[in-house]
C-alpha cells in the first residue's frame, strides 16, 4: 500500500552526476552502483542523467545508434525496479525508449518505492542544433506535462531542452507536482570562448531557478560531466528551494552525488506569501497556445 507524502516531513533527494563510457551495460553498472552508495547516505528519490547508458549519442545523426534503444518496461526498468525495492527508492531514470518499429522518445521513468513502474514522461521539446541532432532520433511526446504520485511525494519530470519553456514548469505545477526534477545532457562546444560558456551555464541554471520561484517548485536538474566528441559537459547539477535559494551544486567537472534533504512544507509556505497561482489570469491567456502574434 502507498503512502501519501506528508508535507511536514523532510525527504532526502540523491541527484547522480557521472561521466559515461562506449559500453552501456558497464554505464548502468556504474549508475546502480551509485545509486546503491546514495540510499545508503539517506536518499529517498533518486534522479540520474539525460541518457545515461550510453554517450551522448546526438551528437551526429548515424543509424546505427538506434540499437541503443529499448523497450520500456524493459531490461533497464527491471533492473533499476529492484533497486528501487531494495532500499525503498523512487528512482527517476531517463531512457532512448522504443516504442515501436521505427518509432522513438527520449523518454523517463519513474519508479516507486516498491519498484513498480508508475509511468513515463517522453521529452516533449525536441532540440535541433549542432552536436545536439535530436530530431533525428525522437518523436516529440505525446502523453503530456504529468506528474506521479510517489511513496515520498508527488514529482514531476520534464527533461533537458524542457528546462528552457515556462509552459512545462506551469502545467507540471498545476498539475500537482512538489518537486520537478530535468534529466540533463548540456555541454560546452571544447572551441567556446570561456566568457560564452559563463554566460551559457548562467542563463541554463537562472531559467530554472526562476521556475522554482515561480511555481513555488523544488527544482532538481541532473547534468552529466566528461569529454564527449566536440562536447564537454559541464555537470553543476544542482537542487533549487521554491524560493529559487540554491541549496547544492555540483562541480563541472568530477563526477558526484548530490545528497540534499528538502523541506515538503516549503511548498506551502512560500505560495501563501508568493501566491502567484492565486493571482493567474486565466482568462486572459489564451493567446498563449497560438505559434506567435502576427
Amino acid at each position: 500500500m502507498k503512502m501519501k507524502a506528508d508535507d511536514s516531513r523532510s525527504v532526502t533527494l540523491g541527484l547522480v552526476q557521472m561521466s559515461c563510457g562506449e559500453e552501456p551495460e558497464k554505464n548502468l553498472a556504474k549508475a546502480i552502483e551509485k545509486i546503491h552508495a546514495a540510499a545508503r547516505q539517506g536518499a529517498q528519490v533518486i534522479c540520474l542523467q539525460e541518457l545515461f547508458r550510453s554517450l551522448y549519442f546526438c551528437q551526429s545523426e548515424d543509424i546505427n545508434c538506434f540499437r541503443l534503444a529499448e523497450a520500456i518496461p524493459g531490461p533497464t526498468t527491471e533492473l533499476l525496479s529492484q533497486v528501487a525495492a531494495e532500499h525503498q527508492l523512487v528512482i527517476v531514470a531517463s531512457l532512448f525508449e522504443k516504442r515501436a518499429e521505427g518509432l522513438f522518445h527520449n523518454t523517463a521513468v519513474v519508479l516507486d518505492a516498491d519498484g513498480s513502474l508508475v509511468g513515463k514522461y517522453r521529452k516533449m521539446h525536441i532540440p535541433d542544433d549542432p552536436r545536439y541532432y535530436e530530431k533525428f532520433y525522437f518523436t516529440p511526446g505525446d502523453l503530456g506535462f504529468q506528474t506521479f504520485q510517489t511513496r515520498y511525494a508527488r514529482i514531476g519530470v520534464l527533461v533537458c531542452w524542457d528546462q528552457w519553456f515556462p509552459e512545462a514548469a506551469r502545467l507540471a505545477t498545476l498539475s500537482g507536482a512538489q518537486f520537478l526534477f530535468y534529466p540533463t545532457a548540456i555541454g560546452w562546444h571544447l572551441a567556446e570562448e570561456p566568457r560564452i560558456r559563463q554566460d551559457q551555464h548562467e542563463a541554463w541554471e537562472v531559467v530554472q531557478r526562476g521556475h522554482a520561484v515561480a511555481n513555488g517548485i523544488y527544482v532538481a536538474t541532473v547534468n552529466r560531466v566528461g569529454i564527449e566528441g566536440e562536447l564537454q559537459f559541464w555537470g553543476a547539477s544542482f537542487v533549487s528551494d521554491p524560493f529559487g535559494r540554491l541549496l547544492a551544486r555540483a562541480g563541472q567537472e568530477a563526477e558526484e552525488t548530490l545528497i540534499v534533504p528538502c523541506e515538503l512544507n516549503k511548498v506551502d509556505v512560500i505560495r501563501q506569501h508568493w501566491p502567484f497561482l492565486r493571482d493567474r489570469r486565466i482568462d486572459a491567456y489564451d493567446n498563449l497556445t497560438k505559434r506567435y502574434l502576427d
